[in-house]
């Protein structure tokens, strides 16, 4: 879903990232405030007055999101799930869980949690508008109030949708679980309605385009597409989770891999290793002694003309929680620490010895299986 990210700060223990995305939601936000809502609403004010408000509004809305996300990893923390942290990107914000919730009344009280939080924070900045009328506030100041009110009840409304993975579509699937006690089950229809909103946004994004309101019938178009797919997704991610959950790494583990002495040169890893099995990471040993890993995204950092003289010593990455695992290791979380540092092959050590390796591809090609039996049980 994401792109490259920035981490903002950190606030109880999470941390807030910004995707680069953002970067165009937040540009466009400011720019249609200061040149169309407020010049609309509030006539007659300079043209850097208009700009001042559209930037504060803009920090509002992205404070809001913020605020929104924090309730539903606060939740979650309470009822014992480990959260990735908060990123914003190009539609708004979201709180990364690690997991699944343990109960339907844990999946509903995250899930509800954040529309609450948007609606207290709208009727809060609505009274202070309330009170700005009442004692004369200056029109730019009051309208940006009314604008932060005005937006978090949008996000309230759209949020309670019943289309997953919106925090309506998590309520319902908290509903359903509850109802028939089978999570899959749940998520499967709650996933298919939220794919079903998904393309009926699409078909009115289309409309409003024909109809001549281009700006607004692009977003459209490209909300109901992130989330359809965003349903979809959401529903083969707790396949892939429900499959793989309980089973340890040493199950899909490859014994005895084909690892690389550390004198070796950087082209005879390339010539006799990299090209001849198609593998992007190899074990590092000095004699029996697991010393680290080489992969081919290393290689290519290094000049192709030292690749001769240059060794594997010289270029591996050491042992470290970021390549290595535990054969006793949760398959899930396995899956998780690789998506995570973005590899797809880990090692696989024991009291600091070497027992295996564990890839991406061994991992989907069980769950493939799995799926494809019990579909046709």
């Amino acid at each position: 879903m994401f792109g490259a990210r920035m981490k903002l700060f950190k606030l109880f223990g999470f941390e807030v990232r910004i995707d680069a995305s953002w970067i165009v939601i937040a540009v466009l936000v400011t720019w249609s405030l200061a040149a169309g809502l407020f010049p609309y609403l509030y006539p007659g004010l300079s043209r850097q007055i208009y700009w001042s408000m559209g930037v504060v509004g803009a920090l509002g809305l992205f404070i809001s999101i913020i605020a929104h996300e924090f309730c539903h990893s606060l939740m979650a923390r309470r009822y014992g799930m480990s959260m990735k942290g908060i990123t914003l990107f190009i539609f708004g914000g979201v709180a990364e869980m690690g997991e699944e919730p343990p109960t339907a009344r844990a999946e509903f009280m995250m899930a509800i949690v954040g529309p609450l939080s948007s609606m207290a924070i709208g009727i809060v900045f609505y009274l202070i508008h309330r009170l700005g009328l009442a004692a004369g506030w200056s029109s730019p100041v009051n309208g940006v109030i009314y604008y932060i009110a005005y937006i978090n009840g949008i996000l309230a409304a759209f949020n309670l949708l019943p289309a997953f993975p919106l925090d309506g579509g998590r309520v319902l699937r908290s509903i359903l679980w509850g109802a028939w006690d089978n999570l899959r089950r749940a998520t499967r229809v709650s996933s298919t309605i939220g794919s079903a909103f998904g393309i009926g946004l699409i078909f009115l994004g289309i409309l409003q385009f024909i109809n001549g309101n281009v700006i607004g019938g692009v977003w459209m178009f490209l909300i109901g597409l992130f989330l359809r797919n965003a349903a979809q997704m959401s529903y083969q991610q707790l396949l892939v989770r429900k499959s793989l959950e309980g089973e340890p790494v040493r199950r899909f583990m490859t014994v005895n891999p084909v690892t690389v002495q550390s004198s070796l040169t950087v082209a005879k890893l390339v010539e006799d290793y990299i090209y001849k099995y198609h593998h992007k990471m190899f074990p590092v040993m000095e004699g029996e002694k697991l010393v680290g890993c080489i992969t081919t995204r290393q290689v290519k950092e290094i000049p192709q003309e030292a690749w001769g003289r240059e060794t594997i010593r010289e270029a591996a990455s050491p042992c470290s929680a970021d390549n290595t695992i535990s054969p006793a290791t949760d398959a899930v979380k396995a899956l998780g620490m690789m998506s995570q540092g973005g590899v797809s092959r880990m090692l696989v050590v024991e009291n600091g010895r070497l027992v295996g390796l564990v890839t991406l591809k061994d991992l989907l090609d069980f769950f493939s299986l799995k799926v494809e039996l019990e579909e046709q049980g």
